[in-house]
């Protein structure tokens, strides 16, 4: 009896509900960059909980109060930031990540943790993660990133923390490790960005130290560069001298030695040209000579005879006793035999 009684009573209460339903419903709305998610509280037909899908931003949702509750988070970029000074980071005090290197120097380190939800994650953020995104920021993202990252960043020596690019490396794969952790919680980790970080006071002094050193030897490793490029640079130009100078005498060298060549090949041909002529010259000779041996020659000579006497006066004298006998001296015979004497001669 009783139970048939309650029983009627919820359906008097959902009916009153039914009725008052339309005029009863509350807005609830979501920011640009805001998804929403329902939670059902009381349900007489359908599923009681968180609903499976999200209310997309930018818009305005009614539902029935009491019986139904709103959350909302914001899907828009986020930056954890935590740094060393007071009311620059996240928090208000010294909030920097505090950490030894594998070569056991302290060392403490500002990082940025630049992160979103993703939207469709958001009724399973609520359910499982945070309540809402301050939640979800402080007790979940801040607790984690503050943890691991610290034996990342510590793997490196100290001296390595003076290069950006050995930073950066290490800034991945913290990321690559955060992002595994905090996909299945439907957060996605975009960034590690680092800032400035900063070793025991005694220790800095040190390496402050150690640098003005190396400054001074770069220094004076430099001004001994410059010594040395200057006495090679000078070298260079009296090496440049030696060789114009040594260029010079090659090329006076070279043009009287190319003169006298000129000269002997001119003398050369003078002397082959007078050895030809003389050649010639006596060859002529030896012809004629030839030829004036020859019964031509003879004939030739006692015509030149004849005509050397042509026009001339001889006169015989009578000569003493054993001399020309004029009365029985032949005169062309005489004349014949004289010509051929003096060709002789000649």
């Amino acid at each position: 009896m009783k139970d048939r009684m309650k029983n009627q009573m919820k359906k008097w209460v959902l009916l009153m509900a039914l009725m008052l339903m339309p005029a009863g419903c509350v807005p609830h709305s979501t920011d640009s960059t805001e998804v929403g998610v329902r939670t059902i509280k009381f349900s007489f037909f359908g599923k009681k909980g968180v609903e499976e899908k999200y209310y997309a931003p930018g818009s305005t949702y009614f539902f029935m109060p009491f019986i139904n509750d709103w959350h909302t988070f914001d899907t828009k970029l986020q930056n954890l930031e935590m740094t060393y000074g007071a009311n620059k980071g996240d928090r208000k005090i010294r909030d920097d990540l505090l950490f030894k290197t594998i070569d056991g120097n302290d060392i403490s380190l500002d990082v940025i943790i630049v992160y979103k939800i993703d939207p469709a994650k958001a009724p399973y953020i609520l359910q499982h993660v945070a309540k809402d995104d301050m939640d979800l920021r402080q007790k979940v993202v801040r607790t984690i990133v503050r943890s691991k990252p610290r034996d990342i960043f510590g793997e490196l020596k100290t001296e390595e923390f003076y290069v950006a690019a050995n930073r950066g490396d290490q800034a991945r794969k913290t990321k690559e490790y955060l992002q595994k952790m905090f996909k299945p919680m439907g957060i996605v980790i975009e960034k590690v960005l680092t800032k400035d970080y900063r070793f025991n006071p005694k220790y800095q002094k040190a390496i402050e130290d150690k640098k003005v050193a190396d400054q001074l030897v770069e220094k004076n490793k430099s001004a001994q560069h410059a010594v040395q490029e200057e006495y090679i640079r000078k070298l260079e130009e009296a090496r440049g001298e030696v060789n114009g100078m040594i260029a010079d005498v090659d090329g006076e060298f070279m043009k009287s030695k190319i003169e006298a060549d000129v000269y002997y090949e001119k003398q050369q041909l003078l002397a082959q040209a007078i050895k030809a002529e003389g050649e010639a010259q006596a060859k002529g000779i030896q012809e004629m000579n030839n030829a004036m041996a020859s019964a031509g020659g003879e004939a030739l000579v006692k015509l030149k005879i004849a005509e050397a006497l042509q026009g001339k006066k001889l006169i015989l004298l009578p000569v003493s006793e054993g001399g020309m006998n004029l009365k029985t001296t032949n005169i062309n015979e005489l004349i014949q035999t004289m010509g051929i004497k003096e060709l002789g001669k000649k």
